[in-house]
């Protein structure tokens, strides 16, 4: 199993960016499909990005369709959202998430297994 660990979450002003990291610890990194979800208060959970095994394919909300770049350094067992044009609405809590099962990518929370304990994004107007 893997132990995703996020860090660079933050306040930042709206159009401003933010570089979220997610550490991977535990087993082979490069078998894990990874998500980046958020939950803002009263709200579901949702994926905003995941990206398969390799890299080669990732997935995106339409609500961050152009702002929000996904990406992952399997050497460095580490997964990124590079988080461009924040706006108010994007605030929330922001997971990292690791699905081991198969390499398609997957955007229901229940098909990933193993998560991290979240990091604030605060986007004020």
């Amino acid at each position: 199993q893997v132990q995703p660990v996020e860090s660079g979450g933050g306040l930042v002003q709206a159009g401003g960016s933010l570089r979220l990291s997610c550490a991977a610890s535990g087993r082979t990194f490069s078998n894990y499909v990874m998500g980046w979800f958020r939950q803002a208060p009263g709200k579901e959970r949702e994926c905003v990005a995941a990206i398969s095994r390799s890299g080669g394919d990732t997935y995106y909300a339409d609500s961050v369709k152009g702002r929000f770049t996904i990406s992952r350094d399997n050497a460095k067992s580490t997964v990124y959202l590079q988080m461009n044009k924040l706006k108010p609405e994007d605030t929330a809590i922001y997971y990292c998430a690791a699905r081991f099962t198969s390499d398609e990518i997957r955007t229901s929370p229940g098909a990933y297994g193993y998560w991290g304990q979240g990091t604030q994004v605060t986007v004020s107007a």
